[in-house]
Parts: structure tokens; sequence; C-alpha cells
């Protein structure tokens, strides 16, 4: 009974000195001193104590709820620091420290809170006015949503294999060449440092890698550095490899509970499968931080991260030279202001030697550290480039790492939908994939041509050529065109007037499917040489001059196969031994036979002779030499026997008779067809004695009774029928594109012009079509609108008031004739 009593006594003393040494324990000046350590995650329980141990100091307890909320600020719990701060502000702690209002607008800005942050940010202005790092917080609540809605052409992806619940951060490539083995930090269990780190209670970091095979599958995590030489109790992170891979440079902070050591850069060897024993760089006094090494490809210029004094902001990014690797770093240089802000410049990976990847929260940006890009130029740094969405995010975004020569890698992030807190994500850039299309068409029929030559020159040099298809359709392919790329462009047909013109892709940041069509001017048949033939009085020989002068005509009529021509013969009127009827005939004859003898088909030859019947009508001066002097006639003069007898002197006489004395040609039409035998009577003469009897036109009759008249329109031999109750002209739609295909027609040939034919060459049903000419025997109507039918079976149908033009005419049942008066 006494020992359980002496037990109990004891028991009961032990907790009195407890409990009074719990009151005589002093939580504010522990975590004070915890907080100078930076060990801000085991401060804050220590603030809480001493903050509800403090009861009528109203100073004080403002204080401690400030640096508690300093301490979720350090650790990157924004939401928690957003919490504190506002709780300081209700205290009115900001009339001591105004910083309160900027980091609580940081810490709402983090947490997605942007118009609330915007006016934190205002808020802290009217305390400090101008502050940069401000109005940058202000900019970039505003252009957020821009940003975030127009992303950059970058995917990115999250590496699950990599990561876990903890975090995974600054990947890096150990050979620059094979680029197969990604090292990055990570504090998962199996750490070599034991414990918790007392600054952001997790545990301490060490380095991992992950290899990845030619099919670009990686392996599992593994510890990078086994032997415990990289990875120490400290905690490591941000490694760079030289060039071979032999050398790491990377961060250490070594652990020390009543020390601040700080973080240093180390540089280890590689000896066989191991590593050399890490020396630290010295690039300053101890008591501030070098961090984020990056190594130029010679490895003389070192980059890092480093509050040390002397800089623009709270962590600026310096370098450091030397002369020869094995020789140690000079004083470093900071980058300047066109890259440090009042913020945190940190995490630089250099590519290419002229330019720096890095992370900024002091600059327009989408969250709190964003990703930037700066290149060396003119021997400084020039403005950072944000990197924008998906690179970037509302998160932490840092440590970027490029494959060799390639637009992809790797870079690190908190964002939203990660694994644990940083994890590592893959980025890639797909290359910019440009075509180049389009359509080539006849100007004047829109029809689409087939086989156009599209020839394209590239300024890198490059040249392709594409033929159109037979709908008119060429392409160049995204293997053909490239970016930064002026193409200098050609289209050729034969027919056709050759077409330029250019594309370029300099400048594009976007994929883009260039279009340019092509509209060809058909090149104008050569001009028909239709030469005027004279003979001497009574006779009908071809003269060897005039031969001669046929063989333009012969050239003509073998380029254009399909040209049906008529050959009208004259005579003047005085009288000679034969008919002058028989002169004109044989006249006429003489030059359809030397024609057929060259190769003319006489299908194509229509052959008149008018006898004295038709005296000539000069349309221009025309001159007539006759024994060596020269006569000249003005145009509108009739060479009638009544004219011709004005005329001063026999010899003018006697060359007005010579003019009247000829053979004269026209085309008819160009839809010549060879028949499959000769016709007898094509190239025979015909003889016309009476102008009447030329106006007289053989028709026949529909089943309905509505006349059906030859006629040529447009240069086709074809018909119409004559229906006087049809309210319009009426034409066969699918002979309107048979003509619009073979040009017959052309877009100006429609009242609508180019709205009448739609993109694929169609006419558009019930366009209005012009004739511009419809010759009835001797006789010829222009400009006849007409409206295109699908259900006409008729060609051609128009009533009266189209024919106007004729003058007066009959229809003449018994006999099947069109007379014309």
């Amino acid at each position: 009974m006494k020992l359980i009593r002496a037990l109990t006594l004891a028991i009961l003393a032990l907790l009195i000195s407890s409990h009074a040494l719990e009151a005589q324990r002093n939580y504010t000046v522990e975590a004070d001193q915890r907080f100078s350590l930076d060990q801000f995650n085991e401060a804050i329980d220590l603030y809480k104590k001493a903050f509800s141990k403090v009861k009528k100091n109203r100073a004080e307890k403002n204080r401690i709820q400030f640096q508690i909320a300093e301490c979720y600020r350090f650790i990157g719990n924004t939401k928690n620091a957003e919490s504190a701060y506002k709780r300081c502000i209700k205290s009115k702690y900001q009339q001591t420290e105004p910083r309160i209002f900027l980091y609580l607008a940081e810490a709402q800005r983090a947490n997605g809170i942007y118009e609330e942050a915007i006016t934190s940010y205002q808020d802290y202005l009217k305390l400090v006015p101008g502050d940069q790092k401000a109005l940058n917080g202000i900019e970039s609540c505003k252009v957020m949503k821009q940003w975030m809605d127009n992303p950059t052409r970058y995917e990115v992806n999250n590496m699950k294999k990599f990561n876990t619940r903890d975090n995974e951060w600054s990947p890096a490539f150990t050979d620059k060449k094979k680029a197969n083995i990604i090292v990055f930090t990570s504090t998962r269990e199996g750490s070599a440092g034991k414990g918790a780190d007392a600054w952001t209670g997790t545990s301490f970091s060490d380095f991992y890698f992950v290899n990845e095979d030619r099919r670009g599958s990686f392996s599992s995590p593994e510890p990078f550095d086994l032997e415990f030489i990289l990875n120490s109790e400290a905690n490591e992170g941000e490694a760079c490899f030289n060039e071979k891979g032999n050398v790491i440079y990377f961060t250490r902070c070594d652990k020390q509970k009543k020390e601040i050591l700080g973080c240093r850069i180390y540089r280890s060897e590689q000896k066989g499968k191991s590593w050399d024993e890490p020396e630290a760089i010295d690039l300053g006094l101890d008591s501030f931080y070098y961090v984020h090494p990056a190594i130029s490809s010679d490895e003389l210029t070192l980059y890092f991260s480093s509050n040390m004094p002397g800089g623009y902001g709270e962590y600026d990014l310096w370098c450091a030279k030397r002369d020869k690797k094995n020789k140690p770093f000079g004083r470093p240089v900071n980058l300047g202001p066109n890259v440090n802000t009042p913020g945190k410049e940190m995490f630089p990976t250099v590519r290419y030697d002229t330019t720096l990847y890095f992370s900024s929260d002091g600059l327009v940006g989408l969250g709190g550290f964003d990703i930037y890009k700066t290149v060396y130029l003119n021997d400084e740094w020039q403005t950072p480039v944000n990197m924008l969405s998906p690179v970037n995010s509302t998160g932490d975004d840092i440590g970027m790492a490029f494959y060799p020569n390639e637009e992809r890698g790797f870079l690190s992030s908190n964002r939203t939908g990660g694994r644990g807190g940083d994890d590592i994500y893959s980025f890639y850039l797909p290359p910019l994939l440009y075509t180049l299309a389009g359509v080539v068409r006849d100007d004047n029929t829109l029809q689409l041509l087939e086989g156009a030559a599209v020839k394209i020159q590239g300024s890198d040099g490059s040249s392709y050529e594409a033929k159109t298809n037979r709908k008119g359709f060429y392409k160049f392919d995204n293997t053909q065109i490239k970016l930064n790329v002026t193409y200098n462009m050609t289209v050729e047909k034969k027919g056709y007037f050759s077409e330029k013109g250019s594309e370029s892709t300099v400048g594009l940041t976007a994929n883009k499917d260039l279009i340019h069509n092509f509209r060809l001017v058909p090149i104008p048949p050569d001009p028909i040489p239709l030469p005027e033939i004279r003979y001497e009085l009574a006779r009908w020989e071809l003269q060897p001059q005039y031969q001669d002068s046929l063989m333009g005509l012969i050239s003509t009529l073998e380029k254009n196969p399909r040209l049906v021509i008529e050959l009208q013969s004259h005579t003047d009127s005085r009288r000679i031994p034969m008919t002058n009827d028989t002169l004109s005939q044989r006249r006429a004859q003489s030059v359809v036979d030397y024609l057929i003898i060259r190769g003319i088909h006489p299908g194509r030859l229509v052959a008149k002779g008018y006898g004295a019947n038709v005296p000539r009508t000069l349309k221009t001066d025309l001159s007539s030499e006759y024994k060596g002097k020269l006569y000249t006639f003005k145009a509108g003069v009739t060479l009638t026997d009544d004219y011709i007898k004005t005329l001063k002197s026999t010899d003018e006489k006697e060359a007005a008779h010579q003019l009247n004395r000829r053979t004269e040609f026209r085309i008819l039409r160009d839809d010549f067809i060879p028949p499959p035998s000769i016709d007898s009577t094509a190239g025979v003469v015909q003889i016309i004695k009476d102008q009447k009897a030329e106006n007289t036109v053989a028709i026949a009759f529909t089943a309905a009774g509505n006349p059906e008249v030859p006629c040529i329109a447009n240069g086709v031999q074809t018909k119409f029928v004559l229906d006087d109750k049809a309210k319009t002209g009426l034409f066969n739609y699918e002979t309107a594109m048979k003509w619009l295909k073979d040009g017959r027609i052309t877009k100006a040939d429609f009242k609508e012009k180019e709205k009448s034919i739609d993109e694929d060459g169609n006419i558009v049903d019930k366009a209005v079509l012009i004739l511009r000419d419809v010759e009835i025997g001797n006789k010829k109507i222009t400009n006849i609108e007409v409206t295109l039918s699908k259900t006409t079976k008729n060609q051609i149908t128009l009533n009266k008031a189209l024919l106007s033009g004729l003058g007066e005419y009959t229809i003449n049942k018994e006999k099947k004739q069109l007379e014309l008066k």
C-alpha cells in the first residue's frame, strides 16, 4: 500500500514538473528560431501554440499571425496562406506590413480568384504606388482568360509512370546525344534522408531516373545513386549534366537542426559506375542560396539562381564563367533587368548556348511560376517570352528540359489534375503542317481545267509540280510545303496564257491549308486570214500570187479542224462570152479544188457563185492598181454600175470593176465533224442567181405543229422551234453545258455573269443565256435572251417577239419554207 502511494506521489510530482516546464517554455522564441533557420513547417505549429499563449499583447498576436501566413507562403500552401493573410488584414496589420496585400493577391491568383486578386493588388498599390510586381500581377489576372482560351500548339501530358503522390520535379537528360536516361528529383519514400524536412514537412529529396527504350517506353523509376554519394541525407535536386553525361551539377541543401547551411551547387564526375564525392562550387558567401544550375555545352558558363546581393528581386538569374574546365568559376554576373524582376527567377535550362528557359513569378503570367524563354542577342538577353498555355498553367510550372534538337521534352508542374504535388509532364510541339491546294478554271467559261501544270518554286530552293485532275484540283502536301518559305507559283496549260501567283508560310503560327485558285485566260485563236482573190477579166484561173495568199487560210483551217467556211465568188457586171454566173461558178470552183488538193475536207467548204448579183460595198478605204497606177476608193462606197459610170477615166473604172471580181471568205461555224463518207455534193459550187432565193429556208414541223427552223447559233449549226405560245425563249440545259465546256459560250454570255455558274462549273438552273447571234438564211439576229431549262427537249425555242430582228417573214406550210422578205 505504501508502495502504491509512493508511486502515485512520484507520478503526480512528475506531472506537476512537466506542466511547470511546459508553462516555462517560450514557443514564440522557438518559432522565431525555426523561421530564421527556414524550418517553416516546424515553425507553423510553434507559432500556433505561441499565438494561444499570448493573451493581452495584441501587437504580438498580430505579428505571430503574419509569421504563420509567411510560413504557409514559403511552403507553397496558398489556400492556408490566403486565409492567414485575410486574418492579418482583419487585424489591420497591413498598417505595419503593407506587403500583406501583395502576398494575399498572389495567393488569390494562385487559387484562381482573379477578381479578388486584382482588388488586393490595387489595395497594395495604394500603399506602395508603382510597385512593378503588383502591376504585373494585375496584368496577369487580366490576360489569364485570354491566354487560357487560346492555347499554343504544345501538347502536355502527365507522365504517370514517373510520378507519385509526393513531389517529382526538374527532369534532365544525362547524355545529350542518346537522351535515353532522364534524371529527376523526388521526395518519394525511400530517400536517403530520414525523417521530414523542417522547411516543407515532406521527405527529403533525392535523384531518381528512368530509362527510355527505342520504342519510347520507360522503365520504372529507380534511385540514381545507390551508393549515397549523390543522394545524401540532405535535399538534392535540380541536376544538369555535361554533353557526355559524365559530369553532374546539382543543388544540395545541407541538413542541420540549429544552423542555416543554405543551398549550394555541387559538381561530381563519374568514375566507372560510381561518382566522385561532390564538391561545392564557390560562387559567393555561404549565407546566401545558390541553386538550380544549368551548364553550357563547353562547361565554361554556369547559370544559376541566387538571392545573393546585387540583384533585382528575391531570386535572380546569374552566370559565372571560366577559361578552362579545370579552373574555378569567376565572379557571378547578374543577367540583368531584361530577365530579372522584383520576384523570383529560378530553374534555368540552357539550350543551344543562346537560349534560356526559366521560371518566374515576377513577370506577367498565368499562375505562381510560369516558364519563359529568353534569347541572347546583340550582347544581351532579350525580353522574356511567356510559353503560354498549356506549357504554363495556373499552378507552378518549372524545370523545362528538351530532347536534343527536338521540340519535345519534359517539365514539372503542380497544376490541377496531377498525381501529387509537383509532377513530371511531357511536352511536345507538333510540327506546323501546311498544304497548298486549289482549282484551276477557264476564265471565260469557269469550267474546271484538267491537266494544267502547277509549278511552285520555294525560297528555300525547293521546287515541285502538280497536274490538275478532272475536277481542276491540284495539291501540294505537308511534305512539300514548309514553314517560313515563300512559294512562287506558275500555272500553264496549252491554249491558255500562263498565270502566276505566290503563297507564303512565313510568320504563320498555326497549321494552315493554303488555298490558291487560278483562272486561266484562253489564248484567242489566231486571226483568221480571209484573203481576197482577184481575177483577170473573163478568166477564172487561180493566179500563182493568190495561191500563195491562200496558204494562210490553209494553215488556219489545219489548226482549227472544226471550222466550216463559205467561199463567195463574184464577177463584175460586164458582158462576156460565157454568163457571169458560169464565170463565178468556175472561179469559186478553182479555189475549192485548190483547197481540196491541199488536204482540206470538202465538207468544210460551202462554195457559192453570185455572179454580178452582189456588187462590192467597201468597209474600209481600198486601193486597186491598173496599168501601174493606184486608184483609191472610199469606205462606204458600193461599186454598182451606176457608181462606176460616174468615175472620170476608163482606167479608174477598170480598177473599180477589178475590185468586184473577187472571191471572199467567211466563217460559217466551227462544229464540223468528219462524216463516215465524203458527201458527193460537198465542195460543189452552188450558183446563186437571185438574192431573194437565199432568204428562203427549208423547215420541218414538230408533232405539235410548230415550225422547226435550221439556223446557226453562236457558230453552231442547229435548229430552233418557233412557238408563239412560249412566254420566253428556252434553251436545253444539257446543250448549254456542252457549249460551256467547249468554250462556245462563256460567263460573259449569261445575264448574271459569274453568278450563273457554281463552284463545280455547272450552270445554275434557269440561268438566262444571251445568244450572241442566230443566223437564219442570209439574215442574222443578235443578243437573244433564252432561259435554260432541264425539261425542254428542243435545243432552242423562240417566239415571234424574239424574231422581230428578222423583219417580215412568212411560214409556208405547203412548201415547208420560212420566207424572209
